[in-house]
């Protein structure tokens, strides 16, 4: 009796410290899934979601594959260098009208739904804008040929020292000449419109409406309203 009693007391010590154990490694599991008293992730994040980020055009390759549109009349060229696609317009001695070229993107996005839009320009020369029209021009809406009314209201104009719209109601001091800038016009839910030069705040402007297409380029036929500039790249961000 003695002996089986000191097996069983044997068998009880065994089975405690199998118990134990488990015990003790459940906990650890549970210790592991706590981090800092919050849950931890049973997986690693996942990668931040650029499905909102588009690249439109890129420089130096044919605009027309890549889903532009060339709107043009009158004296005006299309031509491409190693990472850019260049604008050109002229006008003709004693001719009343002038060039007139746009690059335009149809559906870009959803009519006036919130987008923010990334252009690297580089303004070489053109004439100074006058008002609705301008030699090289951001369009952040657009109807052929040169725009409605909204459209060239809220257009942004590129000068040799500043930037604004172009129905003049604010104008931002920037030296754009001689070298590549990058220009974002983002718009939100609330349709407040903000324009940035290398990250500077220049313009803003309430209720800004959208038809989705856009446009970059000289806007305008007026005779001697003419301009070259280089378009590197155009980007739709996350907002």
């Amino acid at each position: 009796m003695k002996y089986l009693a000191s097996r069983v007391a044997r068998g009880a010590l065994l089975a405690s410290l199998v118990a134990g154990c488990g015990s003790e490694n459940e906990q650890r599991h549970l210790d592991a899934a706590v981090v800092d008293g919050e849950p931890a992730d049973a997986t690693p994040d996942a990668p931040p979601d650029a499905s909102c980020e588009r690249t439109l055009l890129v420089g130096g390759t044919d605009v027309a594959a890549q889903g532009w549109n060339i709107v043009t009349s009158g004296p005006a060229t299309v031509t491409y260098g190693a990472d850019y696609v260049q604008l050109e317009t002229s006008t003709m001695m004693s001719a009343t009208t002038g060039g007139h070229l746009l690059l335009s993107y149809p559906d870009a996005f959803p009519a006036n739904t919130p987008f923010k839009l990334e252009v690297k320009l580089l303004r070489l020369s053109t004439t100074q804008h006058n008002q609705f029209d301008a030699p090289v021009a951001i369009m952040g809406s657009f109807t052929p040929t040169f725009g409605n009314q909204n459209d060239r209201a809220e257009m942004i104009y590129l000068d040799t020292a500043a930037l604004g719209w172009a129905d003049d109601l604010q104008s931002f001091a920037a030296a754009i000449n001689g070298s590549y800038h990058t220009y974002v016009l983002s718009v939100d839910a609330a349709k407040v419109a903000t324009v940035t030069i290398d990250g500077t705040t220049a313009l803003t402007r309430n209720n800004f409406t959208s038809n989705g297409t856009i446009a970059i380029g000289d806007q305008t036929n007026d005779a001697n309203f003419d301009g070259t500039m280089r378009i590197s790249s155009v980007r739709l961000l996350c907002l």
